[in-house]
């Protein structure tokens, strides 16, 4: 005879209140320590509406996979990120999701990814040349200019002023319909578009302007087709306009722009966010930084003796960059939970009944926190990323982009751009906390810091060149 099911654990619920008041107050906290007191599956209420939080890699492998199916993301995430991403590959469900993701692959290929490397370098040469040495950054805007420029030179194959004048345009309006997002998870209700609040106005603006930056760009692209095909520059956006589905259709220009927007904003947005969290911990731990600057020494030498940047052949050489990037997703992942997705009918998890309409949690800053998979789990400890170590643990323990069918389509480019970034700007800088801060995750769309985090960026001599003669030093030249 089969066993009964289990009933899922959690808080006690109070009557319409529910077991938990909004998560805006500390998400992080609430949600760790629903998992810590609760164990790997956890429910809580609010307003009527049920939720389960997962922190089991085979329960989220079930979810993510193996069920995939029965649970489509949750119509109210959909709706709040779907008035500014349209029906990108974020915001689509079924099969409108994988006739796009089908679409949108060839994008991503490694080979096409790799071509990127050298405009990554060359981008952040040419912005950290700005620096002045000594001088005071708010390094998590550097980031986010930075990653802004090459994802956009990236996308578009437009020359650096275009992009300026580009970006600044749209990284305005990005900055202002994420906020707007950002309120509206934590509200419980959202006056609708057609009422005149100053919000809805700012909204509205903000999503006709970026439309009609990205709409101009396609339709000038569009303009320079020849017998209807138009020309292959090596972007992004060239790939996903010559894309063709089985039946030989491309994207339509609503599709087409919707899947450019969320490539815009997703491509930037969580990568910056990740070098600034590496950032603060370099600093926060100068043992590792000056392992991490005693690779990039050893690797990046020049035939005359000299520095030089890093290039794509260099990666496999520089593992403990890579590692300095895996650990600090891990206790920082960009997205710290996935959108909730809904139970479409009645199903299990595990030994678990769940009910139709229940609300699936699966974050990844609460599963990259589990002690059963990473001793200490609140050390910063790059070295714990050996090649053992990844061989051993389970495979949804460590999740910063996701999983299953709908695991991030960029993160070969994103995981590329971090290393090479990091090693580029390691290679020339040190970057040191100014005293006097304080520092919070804000949780929000993506996990950033709550103040901005003012670091003082000082040049450095490697070890080789400090050896060196003073006649041989290699001068400081930034190309």
């Amino acid at each position: 005879m089969s066993q009964p099911f289990k009933s899922i654990p959690g808080p006690r619920a109070l009557p319409v209140v529910g077991s938990l008041g909004p998560l805006s107050g500390d998400a992080l906290v609430t949600l760790s320590s629903l998992a810590a007191e609760h164990g790997p599956i956890a429910r809580f209420g609010i307003l009527g509406r049920q939720f389960v939080l997962l922190s089991d890699p085979e329960l989220i492998r079930e979810v993510l996979v193996e069920k995939a199916e029965l649970f489509p993301k949750a119509q109210r995430d959909v709706e709040i990120l779907g008035r500014f991403l349209g029906k990108g590959l974020v915001t689509n469900n079924g099969a409108s999701h994988r006739r796009q993701r089908k679409l949108a692959q060839p994008a991503f290929h490694h080979r096409r990814i790799q071509a990127y490397a050298e405009t990554m370098v060359d981008y952040t040469a040419a912005h950290t040349a700005g620096w002045i040495d000594g001088a005071a950054y708010d390094i998590g805007e550097e980031m986010r200019r930075l990653t802004m420029y090459i994802v956009a030179k990236t996308l578009f194959d437009v020359d650096h002023e275009e992009i300026e004048a580009f970006a600044a345009g749209v990284g305005v309006s990005i900055h202002n319909l994420q906020q707007i997002s950002d309120e509206r998870f934590d509200e419980l209700f959202s006056l609708p578009d057609w009422v005149p609040t100053a919000r809805n106005r700012l909204d509205r603006r903000s999503r006709e302007a970026l439309n009609a930056a990205v709409e101009q760009i396609i339709a000038l692209r569009q303009a320079q087709a020849v017998d209807g095909e138009v020309p292959d520059r090596g972007d992004l956006l060239s790939m996903l306009m010559l894309a063709r589905d089985e039946e030989g259709r491309p994207m339509d220009d609503r599709q087409l722009r919707d899947e450019v927007v969320t490539l815009f904003v997703a491509g930037h947005e969580t990568t910056s966010n990740a070098l600034t969290w590496t950032w603060l911990l370099l600093a926060q731990h100068p043992e590792v930084a000056a392992k991490l600057h005693a690779e990039l020494d050893a690797v990046l030498v020049g035939r005359d003796g000299g520095r030089r940047p890093p290039t794509l052949a260099d990666l496999p050489q520089l593992p403990f960059a890579l590692q300095v990037i895996k650990e600090s997703m891990r206790l920082y992942p960009p997205v710290w939970v996935l959108n909730t997705r809904t139970a479409s009918e009645d199903t299990t998890i595990g030994d678990y009944t769940i009910p139709k309409g229940t609300q699936i949690f699966i974050s990844q800053y609460v599963m990259h926190r589990q002690a059963r998979f990473f001793a200490e789990p609140e050390r910063f400890d790059p070295a714990r990323w050996t090649p053992e170590f990844e061989a051993n643990l389970p495979k949804f323990a460590y999740m910063p982009f996701g999983g299953g069918p709908r695991v991030c389509i960029g993160n070969s480019f994103a995981m590329m751009e971090a290393q090479l970034l990091l090693a580029t700007i390691a290679e020339r800088w040190n970057l040191d906390l100014i005293p006097g801060q304080s520092f919070a995750a804000a949780a929000l769309i993506t996990l950033g810091p709550k103040t901005p985090i003012q670091m003082r960026a000082h040049l450095r001599v490697p070890v080789h060149e400090a050896e060196l003669p003073c006649e041989q030093a290699t001068p400081l030249v930034f190309a």
